[in-house]
């Protein structure tokens, strides 16, 4: 069982890696290692995989038996300690060149096992203009033993000169029997209910695997997903958009909560916050004030791009719902993502037509963008709202 075999219907992806890797196994001993690259992005639409998948390929570099699954190479890889990996989480709304050139001085150094020294560089999407750049450089005169794996949603969300100097893994999204075989087999999830959130989740594995090991993520599907019949006046829809900001900030702060104090209270322990001696004190805390102020930034951006992510998926459940309820207006023989509320679906497809379903789904749409948009979220989910009703 080779790192790959967690890749759920990515056969075609994996069979590139494969060859990929034994090429790079190639350079090592002295070979041309002809069909390996320094540079390489992955994408492919949320939860495909493409972190997996990075992730996968950087074990299959750094293990001398291509990614065998059970030696400490992979396992260190897969868990995220191996000294040769490094792996980038743009954790706030963007990734700063400052960020970028701290890490490009970093891939730099030679490999401490000898092998390959990978940079695994997650929502490479994120990073500035002035970082894409800054990036580019280093893409371009990579050293030697220096492999960048990028991953993005879609090559059109990177500079078209990084895009032209890596290779392009695209991934596919995987099937819902796929998911649902994956959940029952691994998870040990009744077949009933892996195949409710394989459909539900619509190929993102990892939501499925949410929405089936965790009652919490159903409740919010469900709240999410009763909005539609909600709407029956204005003040519905604004008490629905108030619902719908309200939850995302809860969940940003649940999430961010016990990770901000740690680091708060780390960064002044390093900046001598109760430390004794005179002056010594005082001093070390004043020094320490503008990368307390920093680290501030860097929570707060955090705490938003979290939000964001919340609402986004709460949009994404209704546009699936919406596309359910065209699909049974047009009599379409497709699966239904929400199967398990055909009631509510077949209700308001009788109740409306094909191009009232369109708007609302372009609503949906447009609403996403004003968001990344950085409009105000109440304000405009409040217009999302009417625009479902109307």
């Amino acid at each position: 069982m080779t790192v790959f075999a967690d890749l759920v219907g990515q056969e075609q992806a994996v069979a590139v890696l494969s060859r990929a890797a034994a090429a790079a196994a190639e350079v090592i001993a002295g070979g041309r290692g002809a069909g390996m690259t320094h540079a390489w992005l992955f994408t492919g639409p949320p939860g495909s995989g493409r972190e997996d998948a990075a992730r996968a390929f950087a074990a299959a570099l750094l293990c001398p038996d291509g990614g065998c699954g059970h030696c400490d190479q992979c396992h260190q890889v897969l868990i995220g300690s191996h000294p040769d990996l490094e792996t980038v989480r743009p954790a706030g709304l963007s990734y700063s060149v400052k960020q970028t050139r701290e890490l490009i001085l970093r891939a730099a150094g030679a490999p401490t096992q000898g092998r390959w020294r990978v940079i695994l560089f997650e929502d490479a999407d994120r990073a500035t203009e002035s970082a894409a750049n800054a990036l580019l450089k280093a893409i371009e005169e990579p050293p030697p033993r220096t492999v960048w794996l990028l991953c993005a949603p879609a090559p059109d969300d990177l500079m078209i000169t990084i895009r032209s100097r890596c290779r392009l893994v695209t991934l596919a999204t995987p099937s819902t029997e796929a998911v649902a075989h994956v959940l029952a087999t691994r998870d040990s999830v009744p077949w009933e209910t892996a195949g409710f959130a394989a459909r539900a989740a619509q190929g993102h594995i990892s939501r499925a695997r949410s929405l089936a090991l965790d009652e919490d993520v159903r409740r919010r599907r469900e709240a999410v997903l009763a909005i539609p019949k909600s709407l029956t006046g204005v003040g519905e829809c604004v008490s629905a958009a108030e619902r719908l900001v309200k939850t995302a900030e809860e969940e940003a702060a649940a999430a961010t909560a016990t990770l901000n104090e740690s680091e708060t209270a780390e960064l002044r322990r390093l900046y001598g916050e109760g430390s004794t001696g005179k002056g010594l004190n005082r001093g070390l805390v004043r020094g320490g004030a503008g990368a307390l102020k920093e680290l501030e930034d860097r929570q707060k951006s955090r705490a938003t791009r979290i939000k964001r992510d919340s609402l986004d998926a709460a949009l994404l459940e209704l546009v699936s719902f919406y596309r359910d309820v065209l699909a049974m207006q047009f009599g379409a023989a497709v699966e239904l993502a929400n199967d398990d509320l055909r009631f509510d679906l077949d209700q308001i497809a009788r109740a409306s037509t094909p191009e009232e379903t369109l708007r609302r789904i372009d609503a949906i749409m447009r609403c996403r963008e004003r968001l990344d948009a950085n409009v105000n979220p109440q304000i405009a989910i409040e217009a999302m709202m009417l625009a479902l009703r109307g």
